[in-house]
């Protein structure tokens, strides 16, 4: 372990950083319907100024017009290069070292490959030099998406992404772990196998678990038609038999997933309520279909401090993500 801390997402903010789609190609030739969902987001996070500030990147001069007419007082909007706009993966992730304020950078390879786009690879180093953070750089390749962290010493990520060797070829379970403990300053390492069909991702966790406080953690039940049913039951039967790192059981909350989300061709779709984004003031939670209620519902009473809001996210799905993904928070 080392005396590095990440605080935890429901801890105070600074800013939420995101960024504007301006590449029509990566959606399907339209990205009004991701930006609308966007603006959506960020109106519920801004709380009419009752939240953080929003600091949101634009790559080229239409999308920086585009944005600063979309969001007008709700959002800083900063000129910016990068190629795709999920921040949570190609973003820092902030720390602490004592009082020192911290970006952590880890390699990025387009998701094993899949998306090299030309910036993104030197977005984490951008937003970092802007907040006056110490950049870290670790050598190895790791996507914010991939881990989530308790704020207590505890982490869960997948085997399937962690391990897999389109990532850190070689990489055991027990190097893994040494990696992420010493990154992250954790003690404990909970690992689920799989994560959400079709995710470009390769199980993302934060499509699938998520801590909502120390010793807490929000997982998902199938709900309808669901194409991850045996994958969620996997997950959450993994979550109640684990420790945190205190040895103390999670406590574990189960949440009605989307279901079958489909794209135009009839092939189901990562949709998922579990890629929220927990801000100051607001809980925004992507939602898609029937369940969408019950899930803003369930998840409410979890944040008594916070409005939750459900907000629709298919225009975000085209592109493979949703609120958490295109998201990174700068603790306070």
């Amino acid at each position: 372990m080392t005396d590095i801390h990440v605080p935890p997402e429901w801890a105070p903010h600074a800013a939420i950083w995101t960024a504007w789609p301006w590449n029509a190609a990566e959606w399907g030739g339209d990205v009004a319907p991701a930006r609308a969902d966007i603006a959506a987001m960020i109106a519920a996070l801004h709380a009419g100024g009752r939240g953080e500030r929003l600091k949101v990147l634009a790559a080229t001069p239409e999308a920086l017009n585009n944005a600063t007419a979309a969001l007008g007082a709700m959002a800083e909007v900063i000129a910016l290069p990068y190629g795709d706009i999920w921040l949570r993966d190609t973003g820092p992730i902030f720390a602490r070292r004592g009082g020192e304020r911290l970006a952590l950078r880890f390699a990025f390879n387009g998701w094993g490959g899949k998306y090299v786009m030309d910036g993104d690879e030197r977005v984490a180093a951008a937003i970092a030099a802007r907040t006056g953070a110490a950049l870290i750089a670790h050598a190895f390749v790791l996507e914010g998406g991939a881990v989530d962290l308790d704020g207590d010493g505890a982490l869960i990520t997948t085997r399937q992404c962690v391990l897999n060797p389109n990532r850190n070829p070689g990489w055991t379970e027990a190097r893994a772990e040494a990696a992420l403990k010493a990154a992250f300053g954790v003690r404990r390492i909970i690992w689920l196998d799989e994560g959400l069909a079709n995710d470009h991702t390769d199980g993302h966790v934060d499509n699938i678990a998520r801590f909502v406080a120390p010793g807490r953690v929000v997982c998902q039940a199938p709900h309808g038609d669901d194409p991850n049913a045996a994958a969620l039951v996997a997950i959450a039967r993994t979550l109640e038999t684990a420790t945190d790192a205190h040895g103390r059981k999670l406590d574990v909350i189960r949440i009605p997933s989307p279901g079958r989300v489909v794209d135009e061709d009839g092939a189901a779709l990562p949709a998922s309520h579990m890629n929220f984004i927990i801000g100051d003031a607001a809980v925004v939670v992507p939602v898609y279909s029937d369940s969408g209620d019950d899930a803003v519902r369930a998840l409410a009473p979890l944040f008594p401090d916070r409005k939750t809001i459900g907000v629709s996210a298919h225009g975000l799905l085209r592109g493979g993500g949703s609120f958490h993904c295109i998201t990174q928070q700068e603790p306070a």
